[in-house]
């Protein structure tokens, strides 16, 4: 919905509003140059209606690229990187039955490699960015845009208007794109079920953020066993549990201060594995390269059966971290993501397993100790202590993964709110959210002490990764399909290729439901019930503000009761509420019979894009009767975007406000002048410099009020919402309301600590909803 029609809307764009100051010897010029800089549009760029590498119009230069790829390899490739270590010994636990079940496995892992983490994440999941920014609430904001889907009717006609909102469509196959969107609009159930899908997506992503710690420092301390025979599982068990404390320990730090020494210690463990695994390759039995002929697939099923099937589970392990490709796509650009991946990483890998088959070719009872074993000697201290390195690089990357993916849920309304810190002045996506990180220690601890085995957590972890990767098939289906308009055999192809791969690898790891694959399930089962609640209440307390809202002509008749008396200040009135005045307003007059000279009813939005930028934030209108200044203001964010980081709020939203004045006089006065002129061609000169005088006058007398108003004193007041189920509710909805929401709620941070609101000049308005 638009804000209401009577009303006039301008949105603030900071770099196109400047003071004109009018003389009678440039009189036209300054016009003309005025009803350029008023007009109302969006200053769009071509560049930024894409759909990718917004932040970078021109495009970044090849030596630019260069360095971002080398970068990416610190940040991106941590995961991924180190599943050389379990993959092997993840597939046989029981020992290698037959000398070429190795060919098959191979296999398997090469063309995994290739079909899953290279051709559909580097060459056509990181096509669905949003303005560069990736990862499942990405697919779901494209969609989002594209089609009405979301469940809170909070959509404004104004949002299409921010620069980088829009998306650049073909042309072609209009039919069946339009089909499917209006089928999207008008569904609910496929409006809960896109927006259940999000959130289960979103849970399983935070348990890689459980599961990769565990996995990978516990592989790489593993190592001290195969150097001496003293070490037994237990000690390896403690020693990786203090390595995760410390791990933990420090994020509050942020990852800005050591995040790029990651990348030349990732350079050096895939130039060790790489250089190992040719020296393997060559000396055990370069004749495992046969294993590009797919044929040893075939042989391997018929040979193995169920047990081939059931071995899937671990192969699958060597594409973890592919959805890291798509997720951190936001902190470099998609071409340097696809060096990286091509020139390094990919080659790295296939050398690496290559050489580990070849190793295993001559050493079958070798296999549960594979990656250590396969170590020439003289290497094996610089290789554990390199692995080490890489296992914790891998942890860190997961666990700030972990935090970006819960700062976008919570601003779109599907987490409760948590503290979030802006670790970076320097990079906007690093942030710590100290609540999640202790919850992730802990259960990171309990895990590694509970199952102690890399094999056990590998029958979990590969749960988690192949739900997130066929979620994001089944999105990225939806977005060639409705956005893109993929030529349908095109759409048919990938998901007879890939997604049909993706459904075998989830029967194999759902098969090891009970040998420890139910724990991503129970960690996205509490992670769902807790967003569930959330953003259930969310919306219904949104419905019913929107269903009491105060109309135009109940609130005119507040503001002009002769009885209320009016401080010197401004005040600004919070409310989740788009459309309209708050029913919370009319009991705050009722209880305090009093107006602010200036008053701000704020609403903070979240939209279905990465970010926002700062010029476009700030969507103002008027609220009559003009003589009381009171004011609407939406405050637009991406799911991206750091709130309140940069310069504190009110001041921002005061030098907004006094531009929207300037705006809004002269947009009116060039609309008026425009009509005059269609009627009358002639129109007198010093009539137009006395106008433009007149609305000069008008101009700083508006700015003057605010300005006193606000060094008066600025008045920050919060709506404090009781919720209750309402008479007769059922059982159900009782718990839900009264005391799920509500455990959460008095548990949790309160809105004024979101927004860093002084507590000297706060005021809580309570009223109590009945939903």
């Amino acid at each position: 919905m638009a804000l209401e029609k009577e009303e006039e809307i301008v949105v603030v764009n900071m770099e196109n509003c400047q003071e004109i100051h009018v003389s009678d010897h440039d009189h036209h010029a300054t016009i003309n140059q005025k009803q350029q800089k008023f007009r109302r549009n969006d200053s769009l760029e071509i560049e930024s209606q894409t759909t990718s590498n917004f932040h970078r119009s021109k495009g970044p230069s090849m030596a630019i690229i260069l360095q971002l790829a080398f970068q990416s390899l610190g940040i991106v490739y941590g995961d991924i990187g180190t599943s050389p270590l379990y993959v092997f010994s993840s597939v046989f636990p029981d020992g290698i039955k037959h000398n070429d079940d190795i060919l098959g496995v191979l296999s398997l892992i090469f063309y995994t490699l290739t079909l899953v983490s290279l051709f559909k994440y580097v060459f056509v999941v990181l096509r669905a960015t949003d303005n560069g920014d990736g990862g499942t609430f990405a697919l779901y904001s494209l969609i989002c845009r594209y089609a009405k889907v979301g469940l809170i009717p909070n959509q404004q006609l104004e949002d299409a208007e921010v620069s980088n909102y829009k998306l650049k469509l073909p042309n072609n196959r209009e039919k069946r794109a339009s089909k499917l969107k209006s089928i999207l609009e008008n569904s609910r159930f496929i409006k809960v079920f896109l927006l259940f899908t999000t959130m289960l997506g979103t849970s399983m992503v935070i348990g890689d953020g459980v599961l990769t710690p565990c996995i990978s420092v516990l592989s790489a301390v593993g190592g001290l066993k195969e150097a001496t025979s003293k070490i037994n599982q237990d000690q390896i068990v403690w020693i990786s549990v203090a390595i995760l404390i410390g791990l933990f320990m420090v994020q509050r730090f942020g990852t800005d201060k050591v995040g790029y020494s990651f990348a030349p210690i990732i350079s050096i463990w895939f130039g060790l594995i790489a250089g190992i695994g040719m020296y393997n390759f060559i000396k055990h039995d370069p004749s495992v390269i046969k294993a590009l002929n797919p044929k040893y697939i075939v042989d391997y099923f018929i040979r193995n059966k169920k047990h081939a099937w059931i071995s899937l589970g671990g192969i699958v392990l060597c594409t973890t971290g592919s959805e890291a490709l798509f997720a951190d796509v936001g902190h470099f650009t998609v071409r340097s993501i696809q060096i990286s991946m091509c020139c390094v990483t990919y080659p790295a890998l296939i050398l690496a397993y290559a050489g580990q088959a070849s190793f295993l070719r001559n050493n079958n009872d070798l296999v549960s100790a594979t990656f250590y074993k396969s170590i020439p000697a003289s290497m094996y201290w610089p290789m554990f202590v390199i692995a080490v390195l890489a296992a914790i690089i891998a942890s860190q990357a997961m666990i700030s993964g972990t935090f970006s993916i819960i700062q976008q849920s919570l601003s779109m309304g599907c987490f409760p709110r948590v503290r979030i810190v802006h670790t970076s002045a320097k990079y906007e996506g690093q942030v710590y959210i100290p609540e999640v990180n202790y919850i992730l220690m802990i259960a990171c601890i309990a895990v590694t002490v509970g199952f102690k085995t890399t094999t056990k957590i590998g029958n979990a972890y590969g749960i988690a990764v192949v739900f997130v990767m066929t979620l994001t098939s089944a999105f990225l289906t939806l977005i060639m399909i409705v956005i893109w308009k993929t030529h349908m055999l095109l759409i048919i192809s990938y998901v007879l290729i890939i997604g049909s791969v993706e459904l075998v690898y989830l029967s194999s790891v759902l098969y090891k439901f009970d040998q420890g694959g139910y724990l991503p399930l129970a960690f996205s089962a509490i992670l769902m019930f807790i967003m569930y609640i959330w953003n259930t209440v969310y919306r219904r307390k949104y419905f019913y503000e929107l269903d009491h809202k105060i109309s135009p002509e109940k609130f005119r008749e507040v503001t002009c009761d002769t009885s209320l008396c009016q401080f010197p200040s401004l005040a600004m009135f919070y409310s989740e509420l788009v459309q309209g005045i708050p029913p919370i307003f009319k009991h705050y007059v009722a209880n305090v019979p009093a107006l602010h000279s200036v008053l701000v009813f704020v609403s903070i939005k979240s939209l279905p894009i990465s970010k926002v930028p700062i010029g476009e934030r700030f969507l103002f209108r008027r609220v009559q009767p003009k003589e009381f200044n009171v004011f609407r203001c939406v405050v637009r964010y991406g799911y991206t975007d750091v709130r309140n980081e940069k310069e504190p709020f009110e001041e921002l939203m005061v030098e907004r406000l006094k531009e929207f004045i300037v705006k809004e006089y002269y947009w009116s006065q060039n609309m008026i002048q425009d009509g005059e002129t269609d009627e009358n061609s002639n129109v007198d000169k010093s009539q137009e410099i006395s106008d433009e005088g007149r609305v000069q006058e008008a101009i700083e007398k508006e700015i003057e009020t605010i300005e006193k108003a606000s060094r008066a004193g600025v008045v920050h007041l919060i709506g404090e919402n009781e919720v209750i189920a309402s008479k007769g509710a059922g059982f159900g909805k009782r718990i839900l309301i009264d005391y799920a929401y509500n455990f959460l709620k008095k548990n949790l941070r309160q809105s004024e600590k979101l927004f860093d609101i002084p507590h000297k000049r706060m005021v809580k308005v309570g009223m109590t909803y009945e939903l």
